[in-house]
């Protein structure tokens, strides 16, 4: 008998010929049968996913990390039923769990996986008539090793290797990269960023269950910023070369150090006017051991325009908006107008309006400084009062590291307060100062984390309008805990306007508790100093707000939160009244951030009413 082998595979053409004369074969079939027979065609495979199952020997912590290295209980989640693909699956899991294995320092282990009882190793991927049922996946670890001999050398002079690389520590693959990549990025940090590793020795003792690991570093020559360079894509930007230039800021001359190219990544793309920036290395060392840089970035889309919208069943509708064009004179400046409209439908009073224009220019006398210059109008329709004021300003943002930043201004305000001490008009010289720390890993839904914005502002009175000094603090913090399914977040708030007396001050500048932003379930500026007509608001207030929050799902969240808020008469806090509030929430988790709902009651005073709070973004 002359022996069969498969066939060559057939040129793609002549494959879709056949396939077109089969599809047309297929709907003859059905035509024909149509209202008189059933036609049923043979389905390779099984009809629902394989069962993966992993039990790893004493050790239920190593059964989650094994399951997660698994491509065969990727497939399994995924709802694969090819054979051949979970075939596939099976047999790379031999090396991804034995790697993992590796990595939490087991060196002896064993692995069985097995389909419907037979060897995955054994099993060809190209046979066509496989069924999988079943894969079993069965791991025993071994024994753990430790460190016995450990060097990464040479290292500069006052650094040691990391923490967990020693005789005697647990033994792992992750380990002693670590070890190894902090060794090149020291030396990076020194200047020599052309630092390699050539060498590595790892021997695994099994008698002793012992790994001796020893990584050996080619320093190189200590390099400087060479000439920054722009890619043909940063060429083609609307934004003058120039001007990429200046605002990525890498220091020409000085001693190379990763920390500079990651900041001239971190103020290009915080410019606003790119969508992306990358800075890249060059392969080749330049003359007089200088490091040539490159420059890439894509353009943002220049215009953008966005709006918002919050309800709560006491303040009202809040409906904002704004226009943003990027790059308007090819520096990568901005301009920017907001508008606010407040107060829609609520017990707050009236309703409140707001214009303000915003231009930026970024890299202003150094990288890290923007040139800001602002323009606020506004009317607010309050309960107590109503103000009406204009403001211009000129200042400066700074950027000192990567969670903190500074701000200064100096500002000309003219308002009008009408409230229970009557019509007053103001017109004040301002000097604003601020810090802004920032290491939150989400803005609009963190879990970890910490932000704090503190300011002073000093104003001086002019056309008999009394001078002092109105200071803020706004601290958050956020934890996470239950392997992130929980986030304790906690926030203060405080203010004190100091100098002259309530009547002398601005009635927007002071302070009142009560509403969505303060003290959730009480009424929108509900408290301030004295009652009734004669109520106006403090020189001193605090407002602390403790929430639990909770993820029920991808997209469902519920919230539980207890507000307290207080007012003074005067800005040493004494003789001042508290009030709180508490309720819960639910939370729909969006690409823009989570859409919230929230239900308070009061639980200071009167406790007869309920109040609704919806909006996007987490409540602080």
């Amino acid at each position: 008998m002359t022996p069969r082998c498969p066939a060559a595979p057939a040129p793609a053409s002549s494959r879709r010929q056949r396939s077109g004369r089969r599809s047309a074969l297929r709907a003859a079939l059905w035509a024909t049968t149509l209202g008189a027979a059933t036609l049923t065609l043979p389905l390779p495979g099984p009809l629902s996913a394989a069962d993966v199952s992993v039990s790893v020997a004493g050790d239920e912590d190593l059964e989650g990390r094994m399951r997660a290295a698994s491509l065969a209980v990727s497939a399994e989640d995924e709802g694969t039923t090819d054979a051949q693909e979970l075939i596939a699956a099976a047999q790379a899991d031999y090396r991804r769990l034995l790697a993992a294995l590796y990595e939490d320092g087991y060196f002896s282990g064993a692995i069985s996986i097995r389909i419907d009882g037979r060897e995955a190793s054994s099993m060809s991927v190209l046979d066509r008539d496989a069924q999988v049922n079943r894969i079993d996946i069965s791991v025993t670890p071994g024994p753990r090793f430790s460190f016995g001999a450990t060097s990464v050398a040479p290292l500069p002079e006052g650094v040691s290797p990391p923490e967990g690389f020693a005789t005697g520590d647990p033994a792992g693959t992750v380990v002693m990269r670590q070890a190894a990549q902090a060794g090149r990025t020291a030396w990076a940090e020194r200047g020599h960023a052309k630092a390699q590793i050539t060498e590595q020795r790892i021997t695994a003792d099994h008698a002793d269950r012992r790994v001796d690991a020893a990584f050996t570093i080619a320093p190189g020559p200590r390099l400087t910023f060479g000439p920054t360079l722009l890619s043909e894509t940063a060429r083609m930007s609307a934004v003058r070369p120039e001007r990429i230039r200046a605002i990525a800021g890498l220091p020409e001359g000085e001693v190379y150090a990763p920390s500079e190219i990651d900041r001239a990544e971190s103020r290009l793309r915080t410019a606003g006017a790119f969508a992306s920036a990358v800075v890249t290395e060059a392969e080749e060392i330049g003359p007089n051991n200088t490091l040539p840089m490159t420059l890439e970035v894509e353009d943002a889309k220049p215009r953008r325009l966005g709006a918002g919208i919050e309800y709560a069943t006491t303040d009202g509708l809040t409906l904002s908006g704004y226009w943003l064009h990027r790059n308007i004179s090819g520096a990568a400046d901005r301009l920017r107008f907001d508008a606010e409209v407040a107060g829609i439908g609520g017990e707050t009073g009236g309703i409140d309006y707001a214009l303000g224009a915003t231009y930026t220019y970024p890299a202003f006398l150094s990288p890290d400084r923007s040139l800001i210059f602002g323009l606020d109008l506004a009317r607010e329709d309050e309960p107590n009062y109503i103000s009406t004021f204009a403001e211009a300003s000129v200042g400066v943002d700074r950027y000192l590291t990567e969670t903190l930043s500074a701000n200064y201004e100096l500002g000309f305000r003219i308002s009008e307060t009408e409230d229970a001490n009557g019509t007053r008009d103001f017109t004040h010289l301002l000097l604003t100062g601020g810090l802004t720390w920032d290491n939150r890993d989400n803005s609009t839904n963190p879990t970890d984390g910490a932000y704090a914005e503190v300011t002073a502002m000093p104003f001086l009175g002019v056309s008999d309008t009394e001078s002092g000094v109105l200071g803020t603090a706004d601290l958050r913090g956020y934890r996470g805990f239950a392997e992130g399914r929980f986030v304790l977040a906690a926030r203060l708030q405080m203010g004190v306007v100091a100098g002259p007396e309530i009547e002398e001050v601005p009635a927007d500048w002071l302070f009142w508790s009560g509403g969505g932003d303060t003290v959730r379930g009480q009424g929108y500026q509900s408290l301030g100093v004295g009652s009734g007509n004669t109520a106006t608001g403090g020189r001193g207030f605090a407002a602390v707000s403790t929430e639990l929050r909770t993820r029920i799902g991808e997209s469902w969240g519920a919230a539980a939160f207890v507000d307290y808020g207080y007012v003074s008469a005067d800005p040493d806090f004494a003789g001042g009244e508290w009030q709180g509030g508490a309720g819960v929430g639910v939370r729909y988790f969006t690409s823009i951030g989570p859409i919230r709902a929230d239900l308070a009651v009061p639980v200071t005073g009167s406790v007869d009413s309920v109040s609704v709070y919806v909006g996007i973004g987490q409540s602080f």
